[in-house]
């Protein structure tokens, strides 16, 4: 039952994360997005999974652990992706507010 549990808290707390991608993935922006914060969740992931595998209790539930850290770490390239273009907008505003 615990197991059960535990993959639906997973799975509720796991539903918010396409929606993240995909509105950081529109917006074109790093603007509200934390470099630090996707790292830190990816790091929560990666020690509920180490912790699954070092107690042996390798489940279904592990699965639910790899699927939300696959979608929080997508947003990680994003970031970068989304930073770029930020620059790049920021770099022609300077060229153009010089002329």
């Amino acid at each position: 039952m615990a197991d059960f549990l535990e993959a639906i808290m997973m799975v509720c707390f796991g539903l918010s994360w396409p929606m993240n991608v995909h509105r950081n993935w529109v917006s074109r922006s790093a603007k509200g997005m934390s470099l630090g914060f996707y790292i830190m969740i990816c790091v929560g992931y990666l020690c509920g999974i180490c912790a699954r595998v070092t107690t042996n209790r390798v489940s279904y539930v592990l699965v639910v652990y790899v699927i939300n850290l696959l979608m929080v770490g997508s947003n990680i390239p994003i970031f970068f992706r989304n930073r770029g273009l930020d620059r790049t907008l920021e770099g022609n505003r300077t060229e153009c507010a010089g002329e």
